[in-house]
């Protein structure tokens, strides 16, 4: 029995040893605070959201290693000025889109939506197990930029537009003013649509005042904030430019590489937590806000014909082969097309078709 207690007075012992060395190790450890301006305002569900929800689980789930403080958009830089200033050591982190810098690399709007692309779950399985995340980072190297990139958020299909007017076929889009996003605007003016890149918190009051004739911005659930139903009556579905759409986290290099295993271990863990967390919310929060759309505020909700979507897809194909002069573009989307090839194998056999 003393020989029983002698053990395990000696592993108790040992135990606290370890136990304080651990305490030592940790109170060692240089806590990080991000900075992080955001793109989004943190009111939008599911687009400015899932970033809140990171800098609410960050400190939780490092034990205060590793905090976020996140500044609305423009309160400390410009939605379009992220990159610059998160690589330039300005800022030491930044939460946007990739697609805002496509006027500097054709390629990253392929991280962000693309048209008649993957749906949300094959995104995924790309980015995390196929070459899509080490394809991303190379993205910013290559270019020359000081950033660490982590997929923070992505959210499922957008709606394909808010219209004034009913568009029947293509020859309705001829001459329209529309407000787009990304790849998808490529596609448009391929026919006839004249788009301009405004930001969300503008829209409305160009719709309003007769500047543009028609927008896309995001979501149902997210659109009715920015009161788009008020004006334009017609929405329209699927989303074909955007059947997901992905969200970053930038860090500075000098910031990263001064985090430890650990603290990179828990800022890549709670984005990726925070995937699922944006897909869950995004997709939760759609049919309330289409029901009520259509029930209480007069809005038809219409479905693109098959002609429309062959049209659309013909002018994206066009779209692909100009963009692919850009040798990184090319790349990506040569080997994200090889993916989805391989995937269809499993796609077109495992899911049941929805009437």
């Amino acid at each position: 029995m003393k020989k029983y207690i002698r053990t395990m007075a000696l592993a108790t012992g040992f135990t606290l040893a370890a136990t304080s060395a651990s305490v030592y190790a940790a109170d060692k450890v240089r806590p990080i605070l991000l900075k992080t301006p955001i793109a989004f305002g943190s009111h939008l569900p599911a687009l400015g959201t899932p970033i809140k929800w990171v800098e609410e689980q960050l400190p939780l789930i490092s034990a205060g290693s590793v905090r976020m403080k996140i500044y609305e958009p423009g309160k400390l830089v410009a939605p379009l000025e992220i990159l610059d200033a998160v690589s330039s050591g300005k800022i030491n982190s930044g939460y946007a889109t990739a697609g805002y810098w496509a006027g500097k690399m054709p390629a990253a709007s392929l991280f962000s939506a693309i048209p008649f692309g993957p749906e949300a779950p094959e995104f995924m399985a790309w980015l995390y197990y196929g070459n899509g995340l080490n394809l991303y980072q190379k993205m910013y190297d290559d270019a020359g930029y000081n950033v660490h990139v982590e997929p923070c958020a992505l959210i499922s299909p957008e709606t394909s537009g808010w219209f004034k007017e009913e568009i029947n076929d293509v020859s309705d889009l001829q001459g329209l003013n529309m407000r787009f996003f990304g790849l998808g605007g490529e596609v448009m003016q391929k026919l006839g649509v004249s788009t301009s890149l405004i930001a969300g918190g503008e829209i409305f009051g160009a719709l309003e005042k007769g500047a543009i004739d028609a927008t896309e911005f995001s979501q149902p659930a997210i659109d009715q904030l920015l009161g788009f139903y008020k004006i334009a009556k017609h929405n329209y579905f699927p989303g074909w430019h955007q059947q997901a759409t992905l969200f970053e986290l930038l860090i500075n290099n000098k910031t990263w590489n001064k985090m430890t295993e650990s603290q990179q271990a828990q800022v890549s863990a709670t984005c990726k937590a925070s995937i699922t967390n944006s897909i869950a919310e995004s997709e939760f929060i759609q049919f309330e806000a289409m029901i009520k759309n259509q029930n209480e505020r007069g809005v038809e909700i219409h479905t693109w014909s098959d002609d429309m979507l062959k049209s659309f897809n013909q002018a994206w194909d066009e779209v692909v082969i100009e963009q692919s002069q850009d040798a990184t573009f090319d790349t990506v989307y040569k080997d994200l097309s090889q993916f989805r090839e391989n995937y269809a194998v499993w796609a077109q056999r495992a899911f049941i078709p929805r009437n």
